[in-house]
């Protein structure tokens, strides 16, 4: 493990508040009320509240929760990177330390998906059903070129300098993405993802993509609930900086079969293919998708 050295000056969170876990301090924001719970787990580099206008729309028919994982966010640092099970072990305590109970419809988006299937393992009795964003899955480099596998991302992660120039590029892009969200809210999403903390987590978080598919595959496999997959076709700008348009086609077409695969694994899976949006934009540009996606599995939980 490397330790995550992040800015002395901590961001203050615009709304929600705090749960200790072991001593340190977990940002958690919840709406609405009802059953099964929906969680949202974030992708690196994100934060729960990037998730904050799906999680009010969801929060209309159920129970919305949005966080950030320990060291990650508004949350107190700790060393980075961390196991799967670390994480999933933490949601667990804090979803119980918060009196909200399970089972669970889990909302994963990019590497969250990693800790929704550790946490899906761990827990499978208190997973109600799943929702793929274009998330992490152990199995990626058996449907992957050798130049887009798991250990050639990790090789590819952007350097601090990278990430600095992205900066003003970031802070265009975060601030049109959640145009809708309240001014506090978006001014301090904006806030977030051009400080130091977020090029710490971002490289830190990306950096050991293959022993978390290692710890994911030698775990069972996921329990028979609901998933519906939302697969993103469109060009991430950042995956046509780093990748030939015939490896990007391989990576889409490895992305279709990978979804298909996982929601095929289960009874009730659906996947749904969207090319209008990619694996960045995806929560913004078709929120509409993704809560459609959330309700619909929060449905076929309840009725099954």
């Amino acid at each position: 493990m490397t330790e995550n050295k992040t800015s002395s000056t901590r961001l203050t969170p615009p709304l929600g508040g705090f749960q200790e876990i072991d001593g340190r301090r977990i940002f958690v924001h919840r709406s609405g009320s009802g059953g099964p719970a929906v969680v949202f787990l974030p992708g690196a580099s994100a934060v729960g509240l990037d998730y904050y206008g799906l999680q009010q729309q969801v929060s209309q028919f159920t129970t919305a929760v949005v966080y950030d994982r320990g060291g990650t966010g508004y949350s107190d640092p700790l060393p980075l990177p961390r196991t799967a099970e670390a994480v999933a072990t933490e949601l667990h305590e804090l979803l119980h330390a918060q009196n909200i109970a399970g089972p669970y419809v889990l909302v994963a988006h990019s590497l969250g998906g990693a800790y929704a299937h550790r946490f899906a393992q761990l827990y499978p009795q208190e997973v109600a059903g799943l929702v793929w964003l274009d998330a992490f899955h152990g199995n990626w480099d058996d449907f992957m070129p050798p130049e887009a596998s798991l250990a050639a991302g990790e090789q590819m992660v952007p350097t601090r300098e990278q990430l600095q120039q992205a900066v003003p590029f970031m802070r265009d892009m975060v601030a049109e993405m959640f145009a809708d969200c309240p001014e506090h809210v978006r001014d301090a999403l904006v806030d977030y993802h051009v400080s130091d903390t977020w090029i710490h987590v971002g490289m830190a978080e990306r950096g050991t993509l293959v022993p978390l598919a290692d710890e994911l595959r030698a775990g069972p496999n996921l329990p028979d609930v609901p998933v519906i997959a939302l697969t993103p076709l469109g060009v991430d700008p950042g995956q046509q900086a780093l990748m030939s348009e015939e490896t990007l086609q391989k990576v889409h077409d490895g992305k279709t079969k990978l979804d298909a695969a996982l929601v095929s694994s289960v009874s009730h899976g659906e996947q749904r293919v969207l090319s209008d949006t990619d694996h960045t934009r995806l929560i913004a540009d078709r929120a509409d998708a993704v809560v459609q996606a959330i309700r619909d599995v929060v449905d076929r939980a309840t009725h099954a």
